[in-house]
């Protein structure tokens, strides 16, 4: 059976197992900074699942900041016919880069 939890950071949840890496929204924290995740949602080891209600209490996930970047640009253009109303914008969202090294449980 595979280890693995699910941890919610940024507003979104991930699935995660030792080794996964991981872009997450931006956390402080430089390259090679050890980064724990305490918001540990769900947590699986060799089949025997702990729910939590939101949270598993004690659980913990420790990972180590790869890379802090920026994701691909999306471009955001607004258009109404007949009008000459035209705008165009940019966007790229900021992220980190986690390598997961272990999932603690109390």
């Amino acid at each position: 059976m595979v280890t693995f939890a699910i941890v919610e950071t940024g507003g979104k949840q991930y699935r995660i197992e030792p080794g996964d890496m991981i872009r997450v929204e931006t956390l402080p924290g430089d390259t090679g900074d050890m980064v724990t995740l305490d918001d540990v949602r769900m947590v699986s080891q060799d089949g025997a699942v702990t729910m939590g209600s939101p949270r598993v209490e004690g659980a913990s996930v420790t990972a180590e900041v790869v890379e802090q970047g920026k994701r691909k640009k999306v471009v955001v253009f607004k258009y109404k016919a007949k009008t000459r109303y035209r705008r165009k914008n940019g966007h790229r969202q900021h992220y980190t880069a986690l390598l997961i090294n272990a999932i603690n449980t109390a």
